[in-house]
């Protein structure tokens, strides 16, 4: 399936460069490379989300859209030097990973504590972008505390029959499969009894209803599962260790948000303080040395955003788990991320102020888009209070906040 990229786990890294930029020049649309050294914007015009879709097999068959996994799963299996060299000639063309919760989230929990049949069965499609994803974790009583959960599974032979609600899921509604954690014993404490499953999402016990969010989409559903069939077979990891199993895609789903993955939640329309001085410029508000002080503190704060992304990136690649680590980075991204928007609204002028969609539905500015999205970003990947607890328990090593139900049965402890 890799053959034709040229690299393998022997090729060093010079000779992975030169094919990658043989590879590029064959498969990548010259109107797109000469777009991308414009800049984002450039390339959003000329590079639709249909037109990159309808391109994106050529991406996955070529190995480069994970190429440290081995080649059975979809990737080229070479080292991380390689695989940095890789990243680093692909990156100033924004060839965005689709189906970021699958290469990300289910992906962690498959490697950390799946089996080699599930390894080789789930990892391929995801990586090519046929089968969709999303995770059943948060549900209405259980989001910040995501350990009290109340989602049922209760074992039928061969089968486990899930009954419960979660909310907040993103992509629900065009995913085929979901991570999904539900509780196999009411009578164990909240952190135990909770198992991690592999749901189809595809059968009639499965209800999906849209969430319209402040910028008009619907990004996020609500699930409702009434008596939906899970396959043992389709359990990761042992009976009831749910709980261990989630942390290996808690983790990756923070590094994700916080742009540390690879295959993070990057958009074409950028968000970077670059984006800031071209809307700056266009609106004639960069001659201001005011505008120049504020885009420049923000410059300072996405550098150190990325250097302690690169820490926990070099961590991964020798092996070592991000750990609470990759909860600085969230925590950063969150608060830069709507500090950049905020200026990007303020620099867009009374042009962000209002506008018709009755004669546009697409008349929203980009950076109002931007702006209200944002707002998202202090609590997907688990809220910014809940990431500054694991950074002050698990890295200052400071007290864990008092639980006078820790330890009781999950079924004994009151919920709301």
């Amino acid at each position: 399936m890799n053959h034709h990229i040229g690299i393998t786990p022997d090729t060093s890294v010079d000779d992975a460069v030169a094919a990658v930029n043989s590879w590029v020049e064959a498969a990548v649309p010259e109107q797109w490379r000469i777009a991308a050294r414009e800049g984002a914007s450039a390339l959003r015009a000329v590079r639709s989300a249909q037109e990159y879709q309808r391109w994106y097999p050529a991406f996955a068959h070529s190995g480069l859209v994970e190429p440290a996994w081995a080649p059975e799963y979809g990737g080229l299996g070479v080292g991380p030097d390689v695989a940095r060299a890789i990243a680093a000639v692909l990156a100033p063309l924004r060839l965005n990973r689709l189906n970021p919760i699958g290469l990300n989230n289910a992906a962690a929990a498959l490697f950390a504590h799946g089996t080699e049949e599930q390894r080789r069965r789930f990892l391929p499609p995801i990586v090519r972008n046929e089968e969709k994803w999303c995770q059943l974790f948060s549900e209405p009583g259980a989001g910040s505390d995501l350990a009290s959960l109340a989602t049922r599974a209760v074992r039928d032979g061969d089968d486990w029959i899930v009954s419960g609600q979660k909310v907040w899921t993103t992509w629900a509604n065009v995913a085929e499969f979901a991570i999904l954690l539900a509780r196999t014993d009411p009578g164990a404490a909240k952190h135990r009894g909770i198992t991690y499953f592999i749901l189809d999402m595809r059968q009639s016990g499965v209800t999906v209803r849209p969430l319209r969010q402040i910028t008009g989409e619907s990004e996020f559903n609500e699930v409702f599962l009434d008596h939906a069939r899970v396959p043992d077979s389709h359990r990761v990891g042992d009976l009831e260790d749910g709980w261990n199993v989630s942390r290996s895609t808690l983790a990756s789903e923070r590094q994700m948000v916080a742009g540390t993955a690879p295959s993070g939640l990057v958009r074409v329309e950028g968000n970077s303080t670059a984006r800031l001085i071209e809307v700056a410029k266009r609106n004639g508000r960069w001659h201001d040395p005011g505008v120049r002080q504020k885009v420049m503190r923000l410059w300072v704060e996405q550098q150190i955003r990325g250097w302690t992304n690169a820490r926990v990136q070099q961590d991964m690649s020798s092996g070592r788990p991000p750990g609470p680590a990759a909860s600085i980075g969230k925590i950063h991204q969150a608060a830069l991320n709507q500090q950049i928007h905020d200026l990007m609204v303020d620099l867009t002028g009374t042009r962000a102020l209002a506008w018709d969609p009755a004669e546009d539905p697409d008349a929203m500015p980009r950076e109002v888009y931007g702006m209200l999205r944002s707002l998202a970003n202090g609590t997907e990947g688990g809220t910014t209070d809940i990431n500054k607890n694991i950074l002050g328990e698990r890295v200052l090593r400071l007290p864990r906040e008092p639980d006078p139900w820790k330890g009781k049965p999950w079924k004994d402890i009151p919920r709301s």
